[in-house]
Formats: C-alpha cells, sequence, structure tokens
C-alpha cells in the first residue's frame, strides 16, 4: 500500500504465555487442541469459528495466512457477516468469537446477554484493528474534493442533494463541481462502520438521527451490503458518496475527501492522520474489558477525526479449554508486532504502543 512504512509505532517485545484452562463447552469451534502455544509444533489443532465486522476482513485474512502456516493443524473460519450479525452469532454460542466495529452496547442490553453466553465469566471487548473511515465518491473532473462534517451530514440526511449546492461549493471554493444529482450510499446491514460514522455525524455535524449500527431509513439514500458491496457500488455510479474503510477504498481505487477536524483543518487520510485520532482515545471499559472511547471532535493537527475500532469480542473466562487455547493463541498472534506491522500494507493502522500493551495483558488472561 502507498502509505506503508509512514507511520511508526513503537515496538513492544515479548512473547505472551498461552497456558489455557477452559470451563464449560459452549463455543463455537469443533477441534481437538491440546499444547498451549502459538507457535509452529505447538499441537494445536482445530477450527476457529468467528464472524462478524467485513471492515477487518482483509487483516483478518492476512493474519489467518501466517497464523495457519506456523499452526497448519488450526483452521481458522471467519465469516465477514457484518458486526450486527457476528454480535448476535456470539451471544447464541455458535461462534468463538466475534469482529464487532462498535464494543456490545449497553443500551441494547448486549454485555449481559454475552456474559450471560460466557457462563463462568465476562465478554471482553479487545480492539484490535484500527480502521479509518474514507468518505468516497465518484465524480468525473473532481479529482481532489473537501467536506466538512456538516456538509456530510447534510448529504447524508438527504438536504444535499446535488453537488454544486453552495454548502459544497463552500468546502470547495476552488473546485468545478457539477450539476450531478448526489446518489448516497449507505450499509443496509447491521454495521459497526454505520455506528461510527453516524456517531462522528452526532458529535460534530448535528446529526438529527441516533447513532445505531442501522443506518436511518429515514435518512433515505441507498443502501448496499458489506464493505465490499458499498466499494462496488460507488465504483459503479457515476455522482455517487458513500462511507468505507481505508483498505476497501483503496483496494477499489476509489477517490477520497479531505474531512475537516475540529479545529476546521481539512486532512487527507492515511493511517498515520488516523493514528493521531486513536492516541487521544480512552479506555472505558474495566479490567480486562477494553471498550474505547473516540473524542470525533479532535482538534490536533493532522488528525482525521472518522475512525473505528474493530474488536474482537470473546469471553475472558468461560469457553471450552480446546476453544480458549486456540482463541488464545489466534489473539496472541494479531496483537504480536509481527501481527499488528502487517496492518499498515492493508490499509488499516496498527494500534498505539500504550493500548496495544494492555491488548496483549487481556488476553493473557483467556482461560
Amino acid at each position: 500500500m502507498k502509505y506503508a512504512g509512514r507511520l511508526a509505532v513503537a515496538a513492544i517485545a515479548g512473547v505472551l504465555s498461552l497456558a489455557a484452562c477452559g470451563t464449560d463447552n459452549n463455543s463455537g469451534t469443533n477441534n481437538t487442541a491440546t499444547a498451549p502455544a502459538g507457535n509452529a509444533g505447538s499441537g494445536l489443532s482445530g477450527t476457529i469459528n468467528a464472524a462478524g465486522s467485513s471492515a477487518q476482513a482483509n487483516a483478518i485474512a492476512e493474519w489467518k495466512k501466517s497464523f495457519q502456516s506456523s499452526n497448519p493443524g488450526v483452521s481458522v473460519n471467519y465469516q465477514p457477516s457484518g458486526s450486527g450479525a457476528g454480535v448476535q452469532s456470539f451471544i447464541q454460542g455458535t461462534i468463538a468469537f466475534a469482529g464487532s466495529d462498535s464494543a456490545l452496547k449497553d443500551a441494547t442490553g448486549e454485555p449481559a446477554k454475552a456474559d450471560a453466553r460466557c457462563k463462568t465469566g465476562k465478554a471482553i471487548n479487545l480492539p484490535m484493528v484500527i480502521g479509518p473511515v474514507a468518505v468516497v465518491y465518484n465524480l468525473p473532473g473532481v479529482d481532489s474534493l473537501q467536506l466538512s462534517p456538516k456538509t456530510i451530514g447534510d448529504i447524508f440526511s438527504s438536504k444535499i442533494t446535488k453537488w454544486d449546492d453552495a454548502a459544497i461549493k463552500k468546502d470547495n471554493p476552488s473546485a468545478k463541481l457539477p450539476s450531478t444529482a448526489i446518489q448516497a450510499f449507505h450499509r443496509s446491514d447491521e454495521s459497526g462502520t454505520s455506528d461510527n460514522f453516524t456517531k462522528f455525524l452526532k458529535a460534530t455535524a448535528g446529526w438529527p438521527y441516533e447513532p445505531a449500527k442501522a443506518f436511518p431509513a429515514e435518512a433515505k439514500g441507498q443502501g448496499a451490503k458489506g464493505s465490499d458491496g458499498i466499494a462496488q457500488a460507488v465504483k459503479g455510479a457515476e455522482g455517487s458518496i458513500s462511507y468505507v474503510e481505508l483498505s476497501f477504498a483503496e483496494n477499489s481505487g476509489l477517490t477520497k475527501a479531505k474531512v475537516a477536524n475540529g479545529s476546521g483543518e481539512f486532512v487527507e487520510l492515511t493511517p498515520e492522520s488516523a493514528a493521531k485520532t486513536l492516541d487521544a482515545a480512552k479506555v472505558a471499559g474495566t479490567g480486562n474489558d477494553l471498550k474505547l472511547s473516540i473524542d470525533y471532535t479532535t482538534s490536533a493537527a493532522g488528525a482525521y477525526p472518522i475512525v473505528l475500532v474493530t474488536y474482537e469480542i470473546t469471553c475472558e473466562k468461560g469457553l471450552s479449554a480446546e476453544d480458549s487455547k486456540l482463541v488464545k493463541g489466534f489473539l496472541t498472534y494479531t496483537a504480536s508486532d509481527a501481527g499488528q506491522s502487517a496492518l499498515t500494507t492493508l490499509g488499516y493502522a496498527p494500534l498505539p504502543a500504550s493500548l496495544v500493551a494492555k491488548v496483549r495483558t487481556a488476553v493473557e488472561a483467556i482461560s
């Protein structure tokens, strides 16, 4: 990826031990794991069934390849079904961990339901991937576009319907904007990407709807399923605009708009500019639950404000003995220096050093 190498991430040495124990057999895997290790020759074997965020699908694919190469007896089966579907599958006990672009939500009772699934322990949110959210568009002749949060909010609430609207002209005083009709695409499935995008709009643009994984029907627009679906929809529709993770924008060759942060600075999306926003994120969870609070209104110089964190949601305690070893082994790798450094070539940003240290401690506690 063209941004590879631009983000300097502090390395933290050390390999986590993988002593693991289990309790109830209430997971979504089928395996015969016998040895607590995550390297070749460890004796790990079996299948890890997981599902959820399509935003992290490219990261999981890379991690899966490397982990299975070192652990040939293990198969990682990850279905990018969307964050909402992944969380529900985890709560139902059909998978060992869920990928979600939002932490478990108190308002909908998800933490209590997930704890009940774990039976003897609590469910924990483990941030693993920083997925910057790009505002992408298809407008021939306009190769550079700047958008303020208010303008983005008005586009996605159907208040702005033409590309030569006065608000877009104000953000782009020197651009030649056509009178083309705007086709605003949103995720049709429940998505952590939509949840984070609407949280950004609520915090910065007076978005009239409550943030949610399901994009509000009242805002109108056109729906497309999954990150791949959004990328393909924008690519095929002149005059379109949408939001999608940087990795999918890059892979599909989509044009990205600069977005204004809290200081009014229009910032280009890069892993480095996204990481500046996450540097200020605070841990809102307790213990090994590392749910984060993100400041979408950041005014830090060079900070790109629309970011999401994909969490791996699993049981701190309560997986079967076999599942705990496999999940612990896989997540130990994803949080390792090798696992995190691989993200920069895929359109993601590695976790800040201070946060990845907390993630490693939490993963070590899985039993």
